[in-house]
Formats: C-alpha cells, structure tokens, sequence
C-alpha cells in the first residue's frame, strides 16, 4: 500500500476563528486529513510579529486548538502542535537563510503594503517593519519544507506565500545539483467561495464585519441582525443569487432548505427580518453542538497541552531525520 502524502496547514492565533474562517479554511483543511497525512501547526512565532502581550498569545493558541479540535481534526490521524516547540524548524530557518535573495523578501505582500502605507503617510519606508515580518516567508518555507510536504492548502490570495518557498527550495536544489528538499504544490480551494461578511465585504476581522464561531446564541441573532440589506419591500421579488443573507444561509443549510428559501425569495412575500431570522435558526443548529464542544474542550487546558506537547515531540521527530540528512549534504 502506498504511503499517503503530505499536506501541510498553519494556523496563526490571532484571535478565535470566524464563520468565514470555518467555511473557507478549517473544514476544508479538515476534509483534506481523510485524503492526506496531515500537519496542522499553530504558528505563534508567526503571530509574535504583531502580537506582542504573552497572556494574549498564549490564550488565543489554545483557543485555536480547542476551535480545530471542536470542528473535528482528530490528534490521533493528524498532526497538530506548536511551532514554537518544534527547535529545528528554527534550525532550518537559518540555513534557508542563506539561500534566500533579499531581492525575493523585498516582493512579499506583507511587507510591501507595511512599505506602501508608510509612504503615503510620509513615514519612513521601514517604520514599524520588524525582521520577523521581513523574513516570515523563509520561516514560513522552513514550516512547509521540514516534512517533505507534498502540497500546502491555499487561497488565491495566498498563492505568493507558496511560490516563495518553492524559490527558496529551488536556490537550495540547484546549489547542491540535487532534490534535497521536495518541492511543494499550491492545492488551490478553487472550490471554496469568499465568505460575505455583514457588510457584503469578504468576511474579516480587519473590515469588523465577522461573526465569530463560537458566539452565544443570542449573539448570533444580533450578529446577523446586522447584516447588510437593500431598500426592497416585503411585497417585491428578491434575487437569492444577489444577497448576502442566502449566501451565508446556503453555509449551513441542506439542499431542500436551499431551494425553498430562494423559492419564497422569487415570488416575494418575505421581508429581510424573515430571511435573517432563517438564516439564524439554520446556523445556530450547526454551530450549537460546536459551540458546546469548544467550550468543553477549552475547559481543560490540560489536556490542550497533552495533545500539543504530543504533537510537538512526534513533529520535532520528523524534522531531525530531515536535519540529519541535511547536515550530512551540506558539510555540516
């Protein structure tokens, strides 16, 4: 039987996901562990870059975890851990550092919008940049590199990340006249459409128009109370393919539901409070049970730390095989 590849996914905790965050990332990460061997790492040095209070970061990881173990990765068919416990990630970042062009870090997404606002603001160019921003996407190559990782989950958006660690793996190859690092490839979730947010915007915490995950029940109904709507009346016909209220109630609910909401949409009759509080019941009926589950999983952290600490140990396991054969082609 052959071996199952290689996904790898990283997760940044920088606060408890959304509905878009689910949608878009976590259950098709999730869905991809039953086809791959998947890697889940919570990228906390990744997040060190912007957050900076130690009692923050430390809750929001294990809010991350409980948030994936909630929604159904399971530790004992992939793995999950802390990048930070993993040493020779780090280890591995050095020596990607010296393979890497400035040239190519000076063309990251991040850092030149950093650059672009500061400009436009008569900043310095570097205000506020700091190193780890500069160099994350070699730290970031070295997360996907040490497992040999046959492909990586990305947006679109996110597309440029890969291509610079596959550069990266390319410079270190050529180097050495051989494969010694595989190169990855981009799965495109072509198939995952942008998750609206209430204001019609992608769903995101830098527009403040999410709805988080895990949010009370009557938080929920407030939340999507909220959202956005036109100025048609309750007598009109409403086009369900034009709204954000049925783009997120097709989320959640089943297909027969689908078909008679946009039926009711069609002939008229509906205001916007109706198809809100649709969209509430369909969506309260697949978050209740993840909500209790998160919520019982992040009362024990503990336990959190068993699985990451078990994580981490097999993770580092993996990556000093890797090393070991790295050392050994590169003279050190």
């Amino acid at each position: 039987m052959a071996e199952r590849k290689i996904s790898c996914t990283g997760i940044k905790p920088t606060g408890t996901p959304h509905i878009g965050n689910y949608f878009g990332a976590m259950l098709p990460a999730i869905k991809l562990s039953r086809e791959y061997d998947a890697r889940y790492f919570i990228a906390d040095y990744h997040a060190l870059n912007s957050l900076k209070d130690p009692a923050i970061l430390k809750q929001y990881t294990y809010e991350v975890a409980a948030a994936w173990l909630a929604c159904g990765l399971d530790p004992d068919r992939s793995l999950i851990y802390r990048q930070s416990s993993v040493p020779g990630t780090f280890e591995l970042t050095t020596i990607l550092l010296c393979f890497t062009p400035k040239g190519l870090m000076n063309r990251a997404h991040a850092y030149k919008a950093l650059v672009a606002g500061n400009e436009e603001t008569g900043h310095d160019p570097d205000d506020g940049v700091n190193m780890g921003l500069f160099t994350y996407p070699i730290l970031m190559a070295a997360d996907i590199l040490q497992f040999d990782s046959d492909v990586v989950p990305v947006g679109r958006d996110q597309a440029q990340h890969l291509e610079m660690t596959i550069d990266i793996a390319e410079y270190f190859n050529k180097n050495y006249n051989q494969e010694l690092l595989k190169i990855p490839r981009p799965l495109i979730q072509s198939n995952v459409e942008t998750i609206p947010g209430l204001d019609g915007r992608k769903m995101s915490k830098s527009y403040d128009n999410y709805i988080p995950l895990f949010c009370e029940s009557k938080q929920l109904r407030k939340m999507i109370m909220k959202i956005v709507t036109n100025s048609q009346t309750v007598e009109e016909p409403k086009n369900p393919d034009d709204c954000n209220i049925f783009a997120l109630y097709r989320l959640f609910a089943e297909p027969d539901e689908i078909s008679a909401l946009a039926q009711r949409y069609r002939t008229g009759g509906m205001g916007w409070g109706e198809a809100k509080q649709a969209l509430y019941e369909v969506a309260e009926r697949i978050i209740a049970p993840l909500r209790d589950k998160y919520q019982q999983i992040l009362s024990d952290k503990a336990e959190i730390d068993k699985i990451l600490d078990d994580g981490s140990r097999r993770a580092q396991e993996i990556v000093s095989a890797k090393l070991r054969f790295l050392r050994h082609h590169i003279g050190i």
